[in-house]
């Protein structure tokens, strides 16, 4: 076995459709292509969407909004809010015993002159701070 001696299995590869070469070949004149208009020239190319000079579907819908999956994480000033500055070791329930939170809430990031001093007590990787 050598990369000179490859080939395609037998009866795998099929023979390409000779067109334009005479009436005896069956795809002869037109090749295939019928009589006249825009899809029997060279060059054809429909553009997406072209729907024949009717509005395209995609222009006669409404816009719909954009919804970002990117989660933005709830700011609390640790300098405003004294008692999770307070708190011994700081992860997203502490928070929630002490500050009132939504449930929606996934990522809380503290910030606030006092907040680099609290990056040792965060032991959650969903609160951060100003520093980290």
């Amino acid at each position: 076995m050598a990369l000179e001696n490859l080939q395609p299995a037998e009866g795998s590869g099929k023979n390409i459709k000779r067109l334009g070469r005479g009436q005896g070949s069956g795809t002869g004149k037109t090749a295939g292509k019928g009589n006249k208009g825009q899809k029997a020239r060279s060059g054809y190319k429909i553009k997406r969407g072209f729907e024949g000079g009717q509005m395209p579907i995609q222009k006669r819908l409404p816009k719909v909004g954009f919804f970002s999956r990117n989660v933005k994480p709830y700011s609390i000033n640790v300098d405003k809010v004294s008692q999770v500055a307070e708190l011994g070791e700081i992860t997203l329930e502490s928070i929630k015993s002490v500050y009132k939170l939504s449930k929606s809430v996934v990522k809380v990031k503290l910030i606030g002159a006092a907040a680099k001093d609290l990056a040792s007590k965060i032991k959650d990787e969903n609160v951060t701070t100003t520093g980290n």
